[in-house]
Parts: structure tokens; C-alpha cells; sequence
């Protein structure tokens, strides 16, 4: 072991000795089981004028400390921030002062004080009774150097929002964004819902799914990859407008744009279509901008972004002539698609017809260029499954995505209400599947007899929460905004 390890192995003993010494006079910090804070740091500080000369009661974790002899100054963090506590021997005796002499950084205390001002102008405790509350067994990261290894961020969260309050700061903009989200879709009259994570079919979108086993109907299960045939079936049974928030999961590829599970919003309205979806959208993504962030011009990466409806509105076929310059109003049949596609550069792959070959040129040279939020409409069938063609040309269909700074943030459409076309899609899936294709729908014949009952016309959207919170807090990877990511683990 190097000299570090020795030093390292040396000081988390001492603590431990520390905590052993603590035992033995009857002190041990962990049978307190109980402790009533009357205040807050920011609280007491943003309220001097009515605070100061008052006695408080405030718990938290010694982030720093300075001065000797007589008279310490300890800065205390609690949930809100970071206050100053004045120590002084003649105050709160001499035992326990020696005591807290002993105290280490990251020990949380509770202190009793009375709220003054330094000469210095700082807003400080004035110490009258400190209890130690909890010995911390570890070292903290110090102030000057913090915690930069972003794999040990991610993998010790606990620590990374002690040391690094700017982290706490955007899972409270994470908060706040949700309930909002929330907050737009509950004044309009949808009825938030829960569906199971646990399918016995994986269906609502083309993904591979996490396979688990249920011992006792000795049957694998799925974790959900969407929660959309569950939220349409609601729609069948009468409900009008319904949303489901949380965790899907998808047995996929990681990137700073996808984790395994991540949280989604969907929701289905009767008698609506992709239109009203798109309404939807724009506003309920400015008005989480404008809740949380107070604008919907914001900057993300050094890039200008405007949020405010109305956003830019283009079809497919439209981007796929602007960006890849191929024009498939003249093109008619699969032969001509493939071989526009393979002078683009396209892989073609068993089965492809017009409708992918329009797809993969949007994705290979579209997508790069729609920075400021744009709705892509009207996709092909081929890679819609479930939604409803466009009256006007039966390749297409009545969807859209939307995209921020080059990614997709929400998909949408007229849901396909039509019981024997979605199973004729179901089936053509089922072949796709067949082929090798693991992330093609799966047959769910139950969600085509409820189809069968009658869906009404319905309008569906869903929206990527991750992604949206990346973008309104500026953050480059979603495992910044995910409290506890997945990571592969330590051996």
C-alpha cells in the first residue's frame, strides 16, 4: 500500500478511535434518535432583521471550521445552505467545548444559539449547547478540491450533494419541472393514473425489453417499455383524459442521452388529435420553463433557445428534401427509395421499403439540424405502428415528434383506432420480429379486442422528462439529472 493509503487508513482509525472514546463517556451519537430544528440557514439569514438577538434551534454537518484557543467558527450545512456558528469556551463550558474541539468535518450537530452579526458583517450562531448527532466515519472531499472524478460523483451521489451544492440546486429545478408538468396537465382536466411496470406483453413502442420471471405463475414478465396500450385501454372504459408520469425501461444502449430506465410522461385525450398534441407540447414545455426558470428564452451549451409558442412545424418528407435534397413527392415506389437511399449512403436491410428509406435519411441527415424546437410531422406507416394514416396519403401517418437542440423530447399522433388495421400492423411487426428485429412490437391481441369495444378518436403524446431537464438545466449528460444513475459495477 503506498504512503497515501497508510495516511488515509491512518485518519479514518482516528475517527473510528474518536467514536470509540465517545462510547466510553456515555456519549454515543448514535443512540440520539431524536432531534426538533426550529430554523434553517437561508431562513435565518434572509431574515436577519427579524432574527437577530433570537435563540434558535438548528441541525447540520460541520463543513469547515477555523480559529483555536478559546473561540472557533464552524460553518454548519443544512438542507437550505450553509450558516456560521461562533463557538466560545467561556459560553458553553469547558468540557464540552474541548469536545467539540474533537469534532471532525462532516459530523452533524445540533446547536442552540442566538442569531448575531460578526464584525465581519456575517450572520452567525452564537453557540450556547452543541449535541453531536452523528460521527461521520469518512472523509469529505475539502472545499478547495471538491469532488471532481464524475464516475465517483455519480456512483456516491450522498456525498456529491454535500460537497457540491450546485448539484443539490438542479434536482430542486427537477422537482419543480415535473410538478409542473403536472401542475398544466391536472388544470386541464386530466386524470393522472398508475399502470403496472410489470407486463406480461411488451407493447406501446419498438424497444428491448428487461425480461424478469414471476416464480409463481412460472411466466417471464417484462418491465414496461411504454404504458400506452394500458393508458388507451383507459380511454376505451370511458375516461376522457388521462396522463401517467414515471419509469420505463428500455434494455438498450447507454449515452449521455439514455440510461436503462428513465421517467416519461404520457397522455391520451379522447376526441383530440395530434394537433391538439402539439398545442400541448409547445405550451406545457414553456409553461414548466416559465415555472421553474421564470422565462422561456434560456441557453443551453452556449445555444440560444426560444421556447415560446408557436414552434416551427415541418413534415418529414419536407426535411428529408431540405436537408438530404431527395424529393419523395417523385419518388413512388420501394425500387426508386432504395435506390435514392443507396446513393445516400443508407444500409439496406431486408424488407426496407419507401417509408424507411424516408425515416433513415431523416435521421442521417436530418435531425442534426433542428436546434431551435421544431415538430417533424406526418411519418411513414412502416415506423408507426399505432398511429392513424393521414386521410390524404395512406403512407403516411397523423404524427409527429418534437425536437429540442437535436433530439427527439416528445412523439405524438392520432392514435389508430381501427381494430383490424392495428392488427394487420401487429402482424407485419410480428414478421419484423421473426426476421431478428428484438425491438419490433410484440402481438397484443387483448389491446385489439379493447380496440375491438371501441376506441374514440384519441389524441396520444409522449414526452421525455429526462431530456427536457437536461436541456432547462443546461445539463450535457442525463446522469446529471438522474439522482442515482445506473453504473456498471465496481468489481
Amino acid at each position: 500500500m503506498s504512503n497515501e493509503g497508510n495516511n488515509l487508513s491512518e485518519l479514518l482509525q482516528i475517527r473510528r478511535d474518536k467514536l470509540q472514546k465517545l462510547k466510553e463517556m456515555g456519549k454515543d451519537p448514535f443512540k440520539i434518535e431524536k432531534y426538533e430544528p426550529t430554523h434553517h440557514s437561508k431562513t435565518i439569514i434572509d431574515n436577519f432583521d427579524e432574527m437577530e438577538g433570537k435563540s434558535v434551534v438548528l441541525a447540520g454537518r460541520i463543513m469547515s471550521r477555523r480559529g483555536q484557543g478559546k473561540v472557533g467558527f464552524y460553518d454548519i450545512q443544512d438542507s437550505e445552505g450553509r450558516i456560521q456558528m461562533f463557538a466560545k469556551k467561556d459560553l458553553i463550558g469547558e468540557e464540552e467545548y474541548e469536545l467539540l474541539k474533537t469534532y471532525d468535518i462532516g459530523d452533524i450537530i445540533g446547536l442552540e444559539g442566538e442569531v448575531f452579526k460578526t464584525k465581519m458583517g456575517e450572520v452567525s450562531i452564537r453557540a450556547k449547547k452543541i449535541d453531536l448527532l452523528s460521527k461521520s466515519l469518512q472523509i469529505l472531499p475539502d472545499k478547495w478540491h471538491g469532488l471532481k472524478d464524475q464516475d465517483l460523483r455519480y456512483r456516491q451521489r450522498y456525498t456529491d450533494l454535500i460537497v457540491n451544492p450546485d448539484v443539490k440546486e438542479t434536482f430542486m429545478l427537477r422537482s419543480k419541472i415535473m410538478k409542473a408538468i403536472k401542475e398544466y396537465l391536472d388544470n386541464r382536466g386530466y386524470l393522472e393514473v398508475e399502470t403496472p411496470i410489470l407486463n406480461t406483453i411488451a407493447g406501446g413502442a419498438s424497444a428491448r425489453p428487461f425480461i424478469t420471471h414471476h416464480n409463481t405463475l412460472d411466466i417471464d414478465m417484462y418491465l414496461r417499455i411504454a404504458n400506452e396500450l394500458y393508458l388507451k385501454r383507459l380511454i376505451v372504459g370511458g375516461f376522457d383524459k388521462v396522463y401517467e408520469m414515471g419509469r420505463m425501461f428500455r434494455n438498450e444502449g447507454m449515452s449521455i442521452k439514455h440510461n436503462p430506465e428513465y421517467t416519461a410522461v404520457e397522455l391520451y385525450e379522447a376526441y383530440a388529435d395530434y394537433k391538439d398534441m402539439m398545442e400541448i407540447t409547445e405550451n406545457v414545455v414553456a409553461f414548466a420553463a416559465e415555472k421553474a426558470l421564470g422565462t422561456t428564452k434560456i441557453e443551453y451549451q452556449g445555444i440560444e433557445l426560444d421556447l415560446t409558442p408557436p414552434w416551427n412545424r415541418l413534415s418529414m418528407e419536407e426535411a428529408v428534401k431540405k436537408y438530404a435534397r431527395v424529393d419523395f413527392e417523385e419518388i413512388n415506389t420501394d425500387e426508386e427509395a432504395i435506390k435514392a437511399g443507396k446513393e445516400k449512403g443508407i444500409e439496406i436491410k431486408p424488407g426496407m421499403t419507401r417509408g424507411h428509406i424516408i425515416n433513415e435519411l431523416f435521421e442521417e441527415y436530418c435531425e442534426e439540424h433542428l436546434i431551435q424546437p421544431t415538430f417533424i410531422t406526418h411519418h411513414p406507416v412502416e415506423v408507426s405502428p399505432l398511429a392513424k394514416r393521414n386521410p390524404e396519403d395512406p403512407r403516411k401517418t397523423n404524427r409527429f415528434e418534437a425536437f429540442i437542440n437535436t433530439w427527439e423530447i416528445a412523439n405524438a399522433f392520432s392514435e389508430l383506432n381501427d381494430p383490424i388495421d392495428q392488427k394487420e400492423r401487429f402482424d407485419a411487426q410480428l414478421e419484423q420480429r421473426e426476421a431478428g428485429d428484438e425491438e419490433a412490437h410484440m402481438m397484443d391481441l387483448d389491446f385489439v379486442n379493447a380496440l375491438e369495444v371501441g376506441l374514440p378518436p384519441t389524441g396520444g403524446l409522449g414526452i421525455g422528462i429526462d431530456r427536457l431537464i437536461m436541456i432547462l438545466t443546461n445539463k450535457s449528460s442525463i446522469r446529471d439529472v438522474l439522482l442515482f444513475p445506473t453504473m456498471k459495477p465496481i468489481e
